[in-house]
């Protein structure tokens, strides 16, 4: 199985955070976003959007977007389970992972920042506080949706989906300097969780390249 990926991506980022979780054994192939190696015909011909990240698992089989990798995770290596498998608490956590993967992440990434510079002409300064707004209000919904929660983790007593979302998106806001103190449960969360060995290992800190 061989993952490609960026170390700072945070979509490759959670399904690297997935992999260590389910002791899933793999490759990493980098793909450096910044250089525009995803634009090379041969990354290309793997995922035709361009992207990160793009899991290879054998057989001509390429699967790409973060939830459908860790979907399909979760129903090939059920143990530990992400996506809850009851259908009340699966539309709670999926909601919650949502408002990181469809609601912060698309308008905060990398091609986007760069539409921003060279279509609008935002500076460093216009692009870094349009990155923290957005976080900013997708948190404050995602804070209230925790409410006070069961356990250390947004997914209770075991991390979930939610939380393998929430750890990379978390990096991106500190790295952005977004002030964090209105999320006490989403610091929590995240604290719990990165002090557990497959999120620390995940980090892009140790995954860059040598």
């Amino acid at each position: 199985m061989i993952l490609y990926d960026y170390f700072r991506s945070s979509a490759a980022y959670r399904v690297r955070i997935a992999l260590n979780l389910k002791q899933v054994e793999h490759e990493r192939v980098q793909v450096h976003l910044v250089k525009g190696d995803q634009r090379e015909a041969d990354y290309l011909a793997r995922n035709p959007q361009g992207l990160v990240p793009a899991l290879d698992i054998g057989g001509g089989v390429v699967l790409t977007q973060s939830l459908a990798i860790i979907e399909w995770l979760d129903a090939t290596y059920p143990a530990p389970r992400l996506i809850p498998a009851e259908p009340l608490a699966r539309a709670r956590a999926m909601a919650q992972a949502l408002t990181i993967a469809a609601d912060i992440h698309p308008i905060d990434n990398l091609r986007v920042l760069r539409r921003l510079k060279s279509q609008f002409g935002a500076d460093e300064d216009a692009t870094g506080e349009w990155y923290r707004h957005w976080i900013a209000l997708g948190f404050a919904a995602l804070e209230t949706m925790a409410g006070s929660g069961a356990g250390p983790f947004l997914g209770g007593e075991a991390p979930g989906i939610a939380d393998v979302m929430l750890v990379p998106q978390m990096f991106n806001a500190r790295r952005y300097d977004l002030p964090l103190d209105a999320y006490p449960r989403l610091v929590a969360a995240d604290a719990a969780a990165r002090a557990l060995e497959p999120f620390a290992a995940a980090s892009p800190d140790r995954s860059a390249p040598e």
